[in-house]
């Protein structure tokens, strides 16, 4: 299924609503739109196995681009718009783009990242408006006819991790094997049927596009024949208010959105209907576990959660009557095999913590010009099950629970500490935003807690709250894993998607050679 199908079927239907200004894309322009683009591809001289980049602010025309390069055979790199042009001309060209769609909203990006030099892109086009160095997509597309060529293979994306340590990582699978209106989309077959997508859905997307799981997911909805309703920007009163205008019926969020909306004051909170809303789905990072059930008190037990990552190695899900019963699992097996190993890769018991492995029938994925990198991802005894480095235990019954990035434990006093587990506390705070936890150098105990905290508005920060908080913590989970020490800083570093940049704090702290001594 592609929309294609639904073009013939409910043409007028809108394929894309963007929430704010309502602008729109019905399936039949969707359809013409993607189709005359992969004819002005073929005959820019793009074959199945290239690829073609994408630039742009969440935006409608970004789907007709993709589904150009899913009918095409070609991979669709979307790049992170909050990045410098260096960084953004270091992916273009990682990837191979041959082509670069840029929009005009970011006109000042796309023309810096043209002077970087990309002599292998061939095909530079702007949507929205005109930017310096590209030819406008608009009229170069409407060059060509809409009638679809006679094959039409089926592209994938190849996205590029966050690259929140060293230089983000380009994640190639293989092309499928199949024509894009043939079946065999894992993803659609997986989600379609386990969340009821289909040609009624209609399915806020609050998330930057250019990240792996709106980007994907809105793909689902297209094949289902459904409506994305995409927010320009995460706001949490106008995401409760594009639900009720728009009547939505499905949407993904990651938990620092559920956390905002839960901040709400109630009478803003109480003030949207939300009853349309059937399906909500959240990833990305694990939810604390207070956070979601207030989350099923206000909307209903209507929370679904699955557990993966750009490389899609894996998928467990869970639905909302089953994390009822177990709190804070992630699920069991949907795509893979989850097994537990210890360092040296030996199969741990269940309840056991270790790093987190799927088994696949094949590589489901490489790194791309990496491939020191594919294979530390790989274990070291069988190939086809690979790890992204997060951790986490199986119960007796094969549901995942996760304790958090390997890279990112606490060792102190020679006791592993996981520091999800203390955020997870800390952000249901009255008084906090955000918080992250990491580890500090500690002469005497290896490594010592500190956590790093946002206030809330109003609040005042200081040592009063520091220690309200550490109390708040004890009260909660074991004193050993309590922060040693709170610091207070105006904001975190997070990605547009919600994901805590950790690395880049921890290496902060480091870098400045962090005294413990007066704590």
């Amino acid at each position: 299924m592609y929309p294609g199908k639904w073009a013939a079927l409910k043409p007028d239907a809108p394929a894309v609503i963007m929430s704010g200004s309502g602008a729109s894309l019905s399936y039949a322009e969707l359809e013409a739109g993607s189709v005359r683009l992969a004819r002005l591809m073929r005959d820019a001289g793009l074959r199945p196995g290239d690829c073609v980049a994408l630039l742009s602010d969440n935006n409608p025309r970004c789907y007709e681009i993709y589904w150009a390069a899913q009918r095409s055979g070609l991979y669709i790199t979307a790049v992170n718009r909050h990045l410098a042009p260096s960084e953004v001309a270091y992916i273009v060209s990682d990837c191979g783009a041959k082509g670069l769609f840029a929009s005009a909203a970011k006109a000042e990006l796309a023309e810096a990242v043209v002077a970087e030099g990309l002599p292998e892109v061939r095909l530079r086009l702007s949507f929205g408006g005109d930017v310096k160095g590209y030819e406008r997509y608009e009229p170069a597309v409407a060059a060509f006819p809409p009638a679809p060529m006679g094959d039409q293979p089926r592209g994938a994306d190849m996205l590029y991790s966050s690259g929140t340590t060293g230089r983000p990582k380009g994640i190639r699978p293989p092309l499928p094997q199949r024509q894009v209106n043939e079946p065999g989309d894992p993803l659609v077959a997986l989600f379609g049927s386990r969340y009821g997508f289909g040609p009624d859905t209609v399915y806020l997307s609050p998330a930057p596009v250019y990240h792996a799981a709106p980007l994907r997911f809105g793909a689902v909805v297209h094949a289902l024949g459904g409506t994305i309703v995409m927010m320009e920007r995460f706001d949490p009163e106008q995401a409760l208010a594009a639900i009720e205008r728009y009547r939505v019926t499905h949407t993904q969020m990651v938990p620092t959105m559920f956390v905002r909306m839960l901040k709400l004051p109630q009478d803003v909170r109480d003030g949207y209907d939300l009853s349309s809303l059937r399906v909500a789905v959240h990833a990305a990072a694990p939810c604390p576990v207070d956070a979601k059930q207030a989350m099923m008190r206000w909307w209903g037990p209507i929370l679904h959660e699955y557990y993966s990552c750009t490389e899609t190695n894996g998928i467990t899900l869970i639905g909302p009557d089953e994390w009822l019963r177990r709190p804070g699992s992630v699920g069991r097996a949907g795509i893979g095999v989850p097994h537990v190993c210890d360092d040296e890769g030996r199969e741990l018991p269940t309840g056991e913590i270790g790093t987190i492995y799927f088994e696949r029938d094949e590589l489901p994925f490489e790194y791309h010009n990496d491939p020191e990198r594919t294979q530390a991802a790989q274990h070291p005894r069988h190939p086809t099950w690979t790890t992204v480095g997060d951790v986490g235990h199986l119960d007796d019954d094969g549901y995942l629970f996760l304790t958090d990035r390997k890279n990112f434990m606490i060792i102190s006093g020679g006791v592993n500490i996981y520091p999800q587990e203390i955020e997870n506390v800390l952000v249901m705070h009255p008084d906090v935003i955000d918080a992250a936890v990491i580890g500090i150098p500690d002469d005497e105990m290896g490594e010592q807690v500190r956590a790093v905290v946002q206030a809330a508005e109003g609040v005042e920060a200081g040592s009063e709250l520091e220690q309200r908080l550490i109390a708040f913590v004890r009260r909660h989970i074991a004193h050993y894993k309590a922060p040693r020490s709170i610091d207070f800083v105006d904001r975190l570093p997070r990605t547009p998607t919600g994901k805590l940049v950790k690395g880049r704090l921890r290496d902060r702290y480091l870098s400045q050679g962090v005294d413990v001594g007066d704590r």
